[in-house]
């Protein structure tokens, strides 16, 4: 498998393994984001600028539920 850039607006992502003839490839987190959303409108998808924002590490989770003393 060639470079295969993920074909949605604004996505960097490279090494995607899904392909359609009409949309183009989408890489595993768009793909993830597509099916989390339930949409149909594939096309308004592709088309959407991607806006991946940083996820929050361990540590504010762990400040939010920190572990009880045994």
């Amino acid at each position: 498998m060639g470079v295969l850039r993920c074909d949605r607006l604004g996505c960097e992502n490279i090494m995607c393994g899904r392909y359609n003839l009409r949309y183009g490839y989408i890489c595993w987190e768009c793909f993830e984001e597509l099916v989390a959303l339930g949409t149909t409108d594939i096309q308004g998808f592709m088309g959407q600028e991607l806006e991946r924002k940083e996820k929050p590490g361990q540590e504010f989770y762990e400040g939010i539920f920190p572990e009880e003393p045994i």
